[in-house]
C-alpha cells in the first residue's frame, strides 16, 4: 500500500484537515486447463485452456480526523480484470462513513457481514477453487434484492452496516440492504446480516446469519445460518471448519440444504500446502425449485476437494498453482462460483491453476 499526505482544500487559516489517502490493489491472475466429466445425461464439454481474473481490484481509501476519536472513513474500491481489460470504478467494497469509539457506521456497496465472517477461513477465497461453490450457494461480486436472489456469499448494492468495536475479543457486525426495489417489483425486497466473532490470540469463532426478505416470493424469508472456527495450532500450521444451513422458501415449498467445510494451510519449504475440503449434502423439502447450485431431492449433493501450493517471491508477490475438483452425485449441478464451466447434473468440474498474485 502506498500513503500518501493530500492537503486539505479550502480550509480556514487558522486550522487544517487531518486526512490520508491510501491507493490499494491486488492482482491475481492464472493460467487454467479446465474440464468437466461426461453428465449424467452424457452431455461433455471437453477441456480448454484459459487465462482467468481472480477478482483482482484497484482502489483508494481515505479518512479524515473529526477531533476526538471521530473521524470520516471512506474508500473506493474497483474491480479488474488483467485477463480481458474490463473493470468497473466502485465495482467493489466501496462506502463512507463514521468510525469513532462506539464503532464504525458506513453506507455503500460492500459484501454483508455473513459473507465476509468466513472468508478468511478458504485460502483459495476468491478464486476459481473457492468453497463458494458450496458455501453460499454460489458468490455474486454485486447484487441489489432482485438481480440474485439465490447466493448467500455477496456484496449488496445499497447498504448500511456497523460494525462495533472489540470488547475482550468479541465484536458484532450488522448489515441491512435496504428495500429499494419495492417499487419496481410486487414484493417488498430486504436483506438484513449479521455476524458475532470472538477473534483472540490463535483463536478465531464466529456464528453468523443472513435474511433475504421476499427474494424468492412475496411474504416469503429465505435465511442462512453458519458457525465457523480457525485455529493457529503451530507457527506454521492452521486449521479452519465451517457448517452452514441454508433454507429457502419458494412457491412451490421448502428447500434446505446442509454443508460443511474445513481446511489446512500448513507451512513446507519457503511457501506453504493449502489444502480444502467441502461437502454438500442433498437438498431437501417439497420445492421443484432449483435455486443456484442446488435442488431437492436424492443424489443432488457434492463434494469440492482442492490442493496446491503458495510460493512467496517476497511480501507482497507471489506465485501460486492449485488443482481443484467437485464431484457431483448424478443429479447435482454445483460448478465453480467463480470462471465456472457450465455443467449439466453429473459432470464433474476440476481445473488446474499456475497463477501469480500481487499486493500493492
Amino acid at each position: 500500500m502506498l500513503p500518501l499526505a493530500v492537503a486539505a482544500a479550502g480550509f480556514a487559516s487558522d486550522a487544517a484537515a487531518d486526512t490520508s489517502v491510501t491507493i490499494f490493489g491486488r492482482l491475481n491472475t492464472a493460467i487454467e486447463y479446465s474440464r468437466a466429466s461426461t453428465a449424467t445425461d452424457g452431455t461433455q464439454l471437453g477441456g480448454t485452456g484459459r487465462l482467468t481474473n481472480n477478482r483482482s481490484v484497484f482502489g483508494l481509501r481515505g479518512e479524515e480526523d473529526l477531533g476526538g476519536s471521530l473521524k470520516a472513513v471512506w474508500q473506493i474500491e474497483s474491480n479488474l480484470s488483467l485477463d480481458t481489460g474490463q473493470g468497473q470504478i466502485a465495482g467493489r467494497n466501496s462506502r463512507i462513513g463514521l468510525q469513532g469509539q462506539y464503532g464504525l457506521l458506513f453506507m455503500g456497496h460492500w459484501q454483508t457481514p455473513y459473507t465476509e465472517s468466513t472468508a478468511g477461513y478458504d485460502p483459495y477465497y476468491p478464486t476459481t477453487a473457492g468453497y463458494m461453490a458450496l458455501i453460499g450457494n454460489g458468490s455474486t461480486s454485486s447484487s441489489d434484492n432482485v438481480q440474485d436472489t439465490s447466493s448467500f456469499d455477496r456484496r449488496q448494492k445499497n447498504i448500511l452496516q456497523y460494525r462495533s468495536p472489540q470488547f475482550g475479543g468479541f465484536s458484532v457486525s450488522l448489515g441491512w440492504g435496504l428495500p429499494e426495489e419495492k417499487t419496481t417489483v410486487p414484493r417488498n425486497p430486504a436483506l438484513y446480516s449479521a455476524a458475532a466473532s470472538y477473534d483472540n490470540g490463535p483463536l478465531n469463532a464466529t456464528v453468523a446469519y443472513e435474511m433475504h426478505q421476499h427474494y424468492q416470493a412475496a411474504g416469503r424469508n429465505d435465511d442462512a445460518l453458519k458457525f465457523g472456527i480457525a485455529y493457529q495450532l503451530f507457527a506454521g500450521t492452521r486449521i479452519a471448519a465451517v457448517y452452514e444451513h441454508l433454507h429457502y422458501r419458494t412457491d412451490s415449498g421448502d428447500l434446505q440444504r446442509n454443508a460443511y467445510y474445513t481446511s489446512l494451510v500448513q507451512k513446507l519449504g519457503p511457501g506453504s500446502v493449502r489444502v480444502g475440503v467441502a461437502f454438500a449434502a442433498n437438498g431437501t423439502g417439497s420445492s421443484t425449485d432449483t435455486i443456484g447450485f442446488f435442488r431437492s431431492g436424492s443424489e443432488t449433493g457434492a463434494m469440492q476437494f482442492t490442493v496446491g501450493y503458495d510460493y512467496p517471491l517476497s511480501k507482497r508477490t507471489a506465485l501460486f498453482a492449485y488443482y481443484s475438483r467437485i464431484n457431483n452425485k448424478k443429479n447435482a449441478i454445483y460448478d465453480f462460483a467463480i470462471n465456472e464451466l457450465g455443467v449439466s447434473a453429473g459432470a464433474d468440474p476440476q481445473t488446474f491453476a499456475l497463477g501469480m498474485r500481487h499486493f500493492f
